[in-house]
């Protein structure tokens, strides 16, 4: 499926075929779906094996899967790609282990809602116009009607983990990009995902031990790591070649209404009026900043 996925791609300097590109957007679209429902089944796992115990499961046993689908070729590649993919490994497991303790505190819909804020700030930060701070401000507003309160209902801690994640988020995003061209398929993405098991393992095994080796837990714990990371991780590094990196932002953007829609299919989370309007403003704001940011770049230098 990977073969086929890549050989699809148009050649250098040809235009782009709209099946190509419609392919690509379901690629996203399907990652995110994926990634959210993931995490809800992760927030069942918890209770049984701890955060860092369903980080544990779910990195090694996405490493296990991939490296047995992939088989990946690591010959010809030299010190850069390997950093690279180490790099990368390093921030999925910084990513995956903060995220957790934030949905381990509040719910699903607003931490992914305070996550995204990370690639928004990048984002307006880049393209340094009144446009863009406009969409930041509708972002903090969305901010502000999730805290309204005192944020009350969302723990604080929880809160700023999310945030927290938000700034590895924008890391994966880049690098997720750049390991893909650097090795074939998702070759790279096995490496990246064995690198981040090893620097969980330690701690799963502290805080789960045995129960890590429970026949529900693991069969849970297959569904988390084919769902949170196996699937999406691959749709997207697929996606970001077929791709502009601002229209995949954009359907990143999405994240929050997705997360919001999981938490309440999966584990019942209601959300009041004032968390749908707020995880709303953010992602207008984020689909905003991405487009200011997409036509500054195609705006021709003065000389």
């Amino acid at each position: 499926m990977t073969d086929t996925l890549i050989a699809d791609r148009p050649a250098p300097g040809a235009a782009p075929a709209r099946r190509t590109n419609a392919g690509a957007v379901g690629l996203v679209l399907g990652g995110a779906l994926s990634v959210q429902f993931g995490s809800a089944v992760a927030t069942m796992l918890f209770p049984r094996t701890g955060v860092a115990g369903a980080v544990t499961l779910r990195l090694a046993i996405s490493a296990v899967l991939l490296l047995v689908v992939c088989r990946p070729r690591l010959r010809g590649h030299d010190r850069a790609d390997f950093l690279a993919a180490g790099t990368f490994g390093l921030i999925l497991a910084a990513m995956n282990s903060i995220f957790y303790q934030a949905i381990e505190r509040i719910p699903l819909g607003p931490a992914v809602t305070l996550e995204v804020l990370g690639p928004l700030a990048l984002s307006v930060l880049t393209a340094r116009r009144a446009a863009s701070w406009v969409c930041a401000g509708v972002g903090l507003a969305g901010v502000a009607l999730l805290g309204r309160g005192g944020f009350d209902r969302l723990d604080p801690l929880g809160a700023a983990l999310a945030l927290v994640a938000g700034a590895t988020w924008a890391a994966y995003i880049v690098f997720s990009a750049r390991v893909g061209a650097r090795f074939r398929g998702a070759d790279g993405l096995a490496v990246a995902l064995v690198v981040a098991a090893v620097l969980t393992l330690p701690a799963g095994l502290a805080t789960a031990g045995t129960v890590l080796l429970d026949p529900s837990v693991l069969a849970l714990g297959v569904a988390l790591a084919a769902l949170a990371s196996g699937v999406p991780y691959t749709l997207e590094l697929l996606a970001l070649r077929r791709l502009p990196t601002a229209t995949f932002a954009v359907l990143m953007s999405l994240g929050p209404a997705v997360a919001a829609l999981a938490g309440y299919l999966v584990l019942g989370q209601q959300l009041t009026v004032l968390e749908v309007v707020a995880i709303a403003l953010v992602i207008a704001a984020s689909i905003g900043a991405v487009r200011v940011n997409a036509a500054t770049a195609a705006r021709p230098a003065r000389r």
